[in-house]
């Protein structure tokens, strides 16, 4: 299976369980690896018969400076989700981090691993 990656994605979005880091935004770092099968598109030199990247990190973007999630287990399900509806998408990793949340730490999150 191939891959398809968008790395360091970082958005501002409110993210968090205490009344600090619900009233801003903040910095979250998404990194997104969708497997699919790229050889037609390659072939065939049309995006369409695969996933595009840049549909998807815009669908990411729209959607992380939106929703008000309390997890970044949430978030991270909810863009699993968002890369799983993309047709030729077959599996999505994604991570979600949370820089500088955690002192001493230059980030925490989370990494799930989705199937259609």
């Amino acid at each position: 299976m191939d891959k398809i990656f968008i790395t360091d994605l970082l958005i501002r979005g409110v993210i968090g369980i205490t009344e600090k880091e619900r009233e801003q935004p903040q910095d979250i770092l998404v990194n997104v690896i969708i497997l699919t099968d790229i050889s037609r598109a390659a072939k065939t030199d049309n995006v369409d018969e695969s996933v595009n990247y840049r549909t998807v990190a815009k669908k990411i973007l729209a959607h992380v400076e939106q929703v008000k999630r309390y997890t970044v287990e949430a978030l991270a399900e909810d863009i699993a989700s968002l890369c799983l509806e993309e047709p030729h998408a077959q599996s999505v990793t994604v991570r979600v981090e949370k820089p500088g949340a955690v002192r001493f730490s230059r980030s925490v999150g989370v990494e799930i691993v989705r199937h259609k």
